[in-house]
């Protein structure tokens, strides 16, 4: 069950550090830390708000949770994942990371081996990350203790691809290290390990993973800009050309998250430090932080052309959480939309049943009515994020919403069956 004979830590227990805490917390005992009190007492008390693991998995786990610091010395493999955002300018914001390296380094042992999963750029673990974990701790770095990097590959809200079933690639700093790391992690990952050249490749890796994946959507995203100007649909186009045994199925709609609109500013932000800019990466990047504003002008034009008065109308946004059947809302792009909608002098409102209403207002300055039964019946429908409570309502409950029934909707991501579309509504969808 546990040969490798390690003590395992995970500092970070949020939608990545969580599962990995849970999968080896079925093995053996695992010091779970985690800086927000709040967080801890909820999963003391068996509240897991990420949806990312059960409420059996939680209960069943030999989990330590808890806030002090001090307990981390009692494990001798710690694995960091802590959130990497970006700031304002689109830079990386480290200061989690670094605040996470501090703590650690100060319980840090002799012997112990510190494995980072958080997403950086290629060559950040070795040029801030252990630094600082040897001004803290005292200790020399390669002589005291190791360091690894096995970057997350957390897909949230997906049950199928989950920390286990996806291949953990993982790395060290020496051969020995990288055996430990690889046994470590091969012990709760049955899809297996792929063992990176360095610690740089690995994190090259993880962070081309989502930039591809970024840019790929932002081209399907272009599409739709081309395909609007031609007034042809999208989803049409895109059906017939899945045909071809090749044809990659992408889908256009709004990126955000923590990671596929975060994470290429980590590889621009490094390239651009070393004399080049990238042109490829930045302009998907553009394409892409642009959709929300696009979909609110459309919608404003839909309305314009409907015969309503723009100023004063009601709009009512379904989901903003940054994905569907996820109460995450870190980076949603949903705000770019409700914020160009209220330039134009719409009144707004929000519902989405998985997003913490306190965290939205928190963090976006946005109230999300947490009654629909308060929804105020609106000219015009956003579905913006098609959680499966929305889809399985379908067009009755869209239809509801609309004052007398009839008027806009916008379908961002074209769930809903276009051929059913009620009487005296106008559809529009990316």
């Amino acid at each position: 069950m546990n040969d490798h004979k390690r003590k395992i830590s995970v500092i970070g227990l949020g939608y990545v550090g969580l599962p990995v805490a849970i999968e080896f917390g079925k093995k053996q005992n695992v010091i779970g830390f985690d800086i927000n009190q709040v967080r801890i007492n909820e999963l003391l008390e068996g509240i897991e708000r990420t949806g990312e693991v059960s409420l059996d998995e939680l209960k069943s786990s030999n989990i330590v949770f808890t806030c002090n610091a001090n307990e981390l010395q009692r494990a001798d493999f710690h694995i960091v994942a802590v959130p990497t955002p970006i700031n304002q300018a689109k830079q990386p914001d480290l200061s989690p990371l670094i605040s996470a390296s501090r703590t650690l380094g100060k319980q840090l042992k002799k012997g112990d081996i510190v494995v980072y999963e958080s997403t950086v750029y290629p060559g950040a673990t070795e040029e801030e990350c252990i630094p600082i974990l040897e001004k803290e701790s005292g200790l020399v770095w390669g002589r005291d203790f190791n360091v690894g990097y096995s970057p997350e590959r957390i897909n949230p809200g997906d049950k199928i691809h989950t920390f286990k079933t996806i291949t953990k690639v993982v790395s060290g700093d020496t051969s020995e290290t990288l055996e430990v790391v690889a046994a470590v992690y091969s012990s709760v990952v049955l899809a297996g390990v792929h063992k990176a050249a360095t610690i740089k490749v690995a994190e090259a890796a993880k962070v081309i993973e989502n930039t591809q994946r970024d840019l790929n959507i932002s081209l399907m995203n272009e599409l739709a800009l081309i395909f609007n100007k031609l007034g042809i649909d999208t989803r049409d186009v895109l059906m017939a050309a899945s045909t071809k045994w090749n044809f990659l199925p992408f889908e256009p709609g709004l990126v955000g998250g923590h990671c596929i609109g975060v994470d290429p500013y980590y590889l621009t932000y490094k390239a651009a430090t070393l004399g080049y800019t990238p042109q490829v990466i930045l302009s998907g990047r553009s394409i892409n932080d642009s959709m929300g504003t696009f979909i609110a002008t459309q919608t404003i034009k839909e309305l314009i052309r409907s015969g309503y008065s723009v100023k004063g109308c009601v709009a009512t946004i379904l989901g903003f959480t940054f994905k569907e059947n996820v109460p995450d809302t870190r980076n949603t792009r949903v705000i770019d939309t409700v914020s160009e909608l209220l330039v134009y002098g719409v009144r707004v409102q929000v519902f989405d049943p998985l997003a913490d209403a306190h965290e939205v207002k928190e963090e976006y300055q946005i109230d999300v009515v947490d009654n629909e039964a308060a929804l105020a019946l609106a000219q015009v429908i956003v579905l913006a994020v098609p959680h499966q409570y929305f889809l399985d309502k379908g067009w009755p409950y869209i239809k509801n919403l609309l004052e007398g029934g009839a008027g806009i909707v916008v379908d961002v991501k074209a769930k809903l069956d276009k051929t059913n579309t009620p009487e005296g509504v106008n559809l529009w969808r990316l």
